[in-house]
């Protein structure tokens, strides 16, 4: 059974951390943090898909051809994208001095960043920063890695839960950061997983790859997939459980679960943070040939800004919505194609449904607008597959946000 914790990255066994104030930014928020494991962990990480990929993200990638990783080293207020030779050498320098202070291996040490895109690191202070991280780790600073990982976020977002797999106690926790420039095509966003379950990197990584599928990827805020995008997790074998070698096993579907528990709340939450966001929007579509079309379909609504803005003005213009699944390039039957806000059938068989042109109904329709949080059903009457996506709306801070990012 699991059970949901309010705990943060440090609550799994072994595991310890700290985020400082370096001065990327200022000295009024924490900037660099470090999450470690005791022991050298089994990791899995997915990375951007993005063809410009930043510094931080190549030296990473290149970390897990040995799944065996000691220590992460993340920064915000600096992406280090698009800098060239120099930005290769800083993320690379992240990854040394981490691993000197720590005494671990270079190849041990994720490195992940986060902020602006085309602006080199201060090296000086990253320096000075992982050095005071480095001698102030503990099992009792979640709060600051938190706020260290944050750009435009208005809240932190973690996770945690426990369970019990051979008898053994378990725990997984997991803190993310994003609310804008987010559209998965892997995972999005920054999000970092501690676990200290006995699992193989076979497993793990098969494990991440679906929970993501099922989370990550099922996001969007505004259609964008950033520079950065990493998720990855470690996992140090402290609980004590036999190790998990293999899917069929009943310590594989536990452990799973709550893998995919954890980076849905991540995700929900990284979508009710959306830039600007007034609204959460659960979008649902039933009824495609497949799973790969429903998804299509489900996140071509919910990347419409037409639809997005129409929920901002509390506007049901549901032609927006029908429009989006028309051109998602998937197969539908617009004859028998219908959809539901809330709980109400908006349209029947391709057109608006007779109840809809009732007070009542109107009036229905109107307080569900109005909510902070709508879920939407269509039915593309053409299978059996559906999906869900979770998207946000745009409002106008959304645009004065990212219209005075760097200003």
């Amino acid at each position: 059974m699991l059970q949901k914790i309010d705990a943060g990255i440090t609550y799994p066994k072994g595991f310890k951390a700290k985020g400082v104030k370096c001065g990327i930014k200022n000295l009024k928020k924490e900037d660099i943090a470090i999450i470690k494991s005791e022991k050298r962990a089994v990791a899995a990480a997915l990375f951007t898909t993005n063809k410009m990929k930043a510094a931080p993200v190549i030296v990473s990638e290149s970390a897990m051809e040995n799944p065996q990783i000691s220590a992460i080293i993340v920064n915000s207020g600096c992406a280090n994208a698009c800098t060239g030779e120099a930005g290769l050498r800083d993320a690379m320098n992240m990854a040394a001095i981490t691993a000197e202070v720590l005494d671990i291996r270079y190849s041990d040490v994720l490195v992940a960043s986060t902020g602006v895109i085309g602006v080199n690191l201060p090296m000086e202070k990253i320096y000075s920063g992982i050095e005071e991280a480095a001698l102030n780790l503990d099992n009792e600073s979640d709060e600051s890695v938190l706020r260290a990982i944050m750009t435009t976020d208005t809240f932190p977002k973690q996770s945690s839960y426990e369970f019990v797999i051979d008898g053994k106690e378990v725990r997984i926790s997991g803190i993310a950061k994003g609310s804008g420039m987010i559209c998965p095509n892997m995972a999005t966003m920054l999000c970092f997983i501690t676990t200290d379950v006995n699992i193989s990197p076979e497993m793990l990584k098969k494990a991440l790859n679906d929970a993501t599928n099922l989370s990550f990827n099922m996001i969007t805020v505004d259609g964008d997939t950033s520079t950065n995008d990493m998720v990855c997790v470690l996992a140090n074998g402290e609980s004590g459980n036999k190790v998990i070698d293999t899917e069929d096993s009943e310590g594989y579907k536990i452990f799973a679960r709550a893998l995919n528990n954890v980076c849905i709340d991540l995700a929900k939450l990284i979508i009710i943070d959306g830039e600007g966001a007034t609204k959460f929007l659960e979008i649902t579509v039933k009824g495609a040939k497949d799973f790969k079309e429903a998804k299509q379909a489900a996140m071509s609504i919910a990347k419409s800004p037409l639809v997005k803005t129409a929920f901002f003005g509390e506007d049901p213009n549901w032609g927006r919505i029908v429009c989006a699944a028309g051109y998602a390039e998937v197969d539908l039957d617009a004859d028998k194609i219908s959809l539901t806000i809330g709980e109400l059938p908006i349209v029947i068989d391709g057109q608006k449904s007779e109840q809809s042109l009732s007070e009542d109904f109107q009036k229905n329709l109107k307080e569900i607008m109005a909510q902070k949080e709508i879920v939407l059903s269509l039915d593309l009457a053409a299978g059996q597959a559906e999906a869900t996506v979770w998207t946000c709306d745009f409002s106008y801070d959304y645009v004065k946000i990212n219209g005075e990012y760097t200003t």
